[in-house]
């Protein structure tokens, strides 16, 4: 029995590409799914303090789904760092409007808050409609 912990280094950790579609999901389960390929926990191998996610490429973010009263009620705040500088921004407007960042918001906040969620924040490529230039590397198709 080996009772050594296995720590992957970080050139032997394989990176995969994920394509999914968020044609009728809704914004918080994709999410969750999206966050937990970024960090890599669905690996075997997972450490919570080594980043070993992989890419994600959502495509259809304009076909997500708020559920309940969500797109009426729910704001989207972004601050200028002036005073008087918060904009609040109604999900109906931002969902007409870029509908990739309502879904970049909801990832973002899942991820944890330290230097590792900025490396793997830039893993995920958010397209509104079908189509995406990722061709090349997308072969994994995720549910």
């Amino acid at each position: 029995m080996n009772k050594k912990t296995f720590l992957p280094k970080q050139d032997a950790i394989g990176r995969k590409w994920h394509l999914m579609d968020a044609d009728g999901k809704v914004l918080g389960r994709l999410a969750v799914k999206i966050a937990e390929l970024l960090r890599g926990k669905n690996k075997v191998f997972y450490t919570n303090h080594i980043d070993c996610g992989d890419f994600v490429v959502i495509t259809n973010a304009s076909k997500i789904v708020l559920t309940g009263k969500k797109l009426a009620q729910k704001t989207y705040f972004t601050y200028s760092g002036y005073p008087g500088g918060a904009k609040l921004t109604p999900y109906s407007v931002l969902m007409a409007k870029s509908p990739e960042k309502a879904l970049f918001a909801a990832v973002k906040g899942m991820l944890p808050k330290n230097k590792l969620a900025d490396r793997q924040i830039k893993r995920l490529k958010v397209f509104k409609d079908d189509k995406h230039t990722h061709v090349a590397q997308v072969v994994a198709l995720a549910k």
